[in-house]
């Protein structure tokens, strides 16, 4: 199992002079949980934008991916998960360090043990419908926080931040 030598807490304590965003938990109930087997994981953004459609996702993940957190802006769709296992296989078969899920992922217990971040609002069993729908290196705002392509991203169980700058060596 690769972890990320950083704590969030330790990255906005040790760089109080740098502009870094934390994103907010949710007054109405929307929280990012861990699901994958890395908990603390990081690199440069890759946004996507999709409702309900998994199909950038499932490409953009069968690309090359290292040093890259994929941020996927699924509207906080609770209706159907956008990432499941066989598409986290292929994220980690081309070495992406995460994914970020404003919405669902399914398959919850194989993604406990792939080697792979993923933090996303909740699980459902339910798969999206492949439309070919979605947006890619898209500026994204969820959370209180504006996501771009480009910027990193940095993740674990005390909450989700990001940085024009590089922070950390992943």
């Amino acid at each position: 199992m690769t972890t990320v030598p950083f704590v969030t807490c330790d990255l906005l304590d040790d760089n109080p002079d740098k502009e870094i965003q934390t994103l907010i938990p949710s007054l109405d109930g929307k929280f990012f949980k861990s699901y994958g087997a890395r908990k603390s994981f990081g690199g440069q953004i890759v946004t996507v934008k999709c409702f309900e459609d998994n199909s950038r996702v499932k490409e953009l993940l069968a690309t090359v991916g290292a040093g890259k957190v994929l941020v996927v802006d699924g509207g906080a769709s609770m209706r159907c998960a956008l990432m499941g296992d066989m598409i986290a296989e292929s994220a980690v078969k081309h070495h992406w360090n995460g994914v970020i899920i404003y919405g669902c992922v399914r398959d919850v217990d194989a993604l406990a043990e792939l080697d792979l971040g993923v933090h996303a609002l909740a699980s459902i069993p339910q798969k999206s419908h492949r439309k070919g729908i979605g947006e890619v290196d898209i500026p994204l705002y969820f959370g209180s926080v504006g996501f771009n392509s480009g910027d990193y991203v940095y993740a674990d169980n005390n909450g989700i931040v990001v940085s024009k700058e590089k922070l950390v060596d992943l």
